[in-house]
């Protein structure tokens, strides 16, 4: 059976969704400069920052796209488990298209590693997928735990800069709203059953670890 989501995030998704800071993105308006343009008072060292972390979140959604298409290749038959993914997956779309217009209007690199992205997010998803539903949703809980933890490391950081253009207090609503987004998955896996896994902390930890690594290498390169 497929659990529900307790009150308070119920509560926190209904108002989110009520307003979404993607929506700009989604949504836009063609005379909007939040949505079109790029600071250009930002130091060097802030450039860095800003690059190194779209780089990192538009990597991040392509991954975890493809960790959802592995786990729904697998698993994507079973009518409430394949419907749980799918919903998570299209969610994870939205993130992705939505980024890969942030990394536009900020002229910003992808990571060379894209394509290893691709590939190592399908082969993490359908392994931990054919191990069962709860080693699937604990993949989604150890990936999801790390990427709150980075998006909340991000938001300190874009709290340093300057906020007089306007696509700066943008791009922090944003990683507000997929950092909850996030954290929802994250709370959907646990209720489905992640804990009870197989060697859980030992699958949590590996996994992790992974995304750890992977967000280091993606800021640099």
């Amino acid at each position: 059976m497929l659990n529900i989501l307790p009150r308070h995030v119920l509560t926190r998704t209904l108002t989110l969704r009520r307003c979404l800071a993607s929506k700009a993105y989604t949504e836009p308006n063609v005379n909007d400069s939040a949505i079109f343009s790029t600071p250009s008072n930002l130091s060097p060292a802030q450039r860095s920052a800003l690059e190194g972390a779209l780089r990192v979140d538009q990597a991040g959604e392509i991954a975890a796209n493809w960790i959802y298409r592995g786990q729904h290749f697998v698993l994507g038959r079973q009518p409430i488990t394949g419907a749980l993914i799918q919903e998570m997956w299209e969610q994870e779309k939205k993130h992705l298209s939505v980024m890969d217009k942030l990394q536009l209007q900020h002229r910003v690199r992808p990571t060379v590693l894209t394509e290893f992205a691709k590939v190592a997010g399908f082969g993490l998803g359908a392994v931990t997928a054919l191990m069962g539903k709860e080693a699937a949703m604990a993949c989604t809980e150890a990936v999801e735990t790390v990427i709150g933890e980075h998006y909340n490391d991000q938001l300190k950081e874009l709290d340093g800069m300057p906020s007089d253009h306007p696509s700066i207090p943008l791009l922090k609503e944003v990683v507000k709203e997929f950092r909850d987004d996030e954290l929802e998955h994250l709370d959907i896996a646990v209720l489905n059953d992640s804990q009870k896994a197989p060697a859980h902390a030992l699958l949590s930890s590996v996994v992790g670890l992974g995304c750890q690594v992977a967000i280091e290498l993606c800021k640099r390169i």
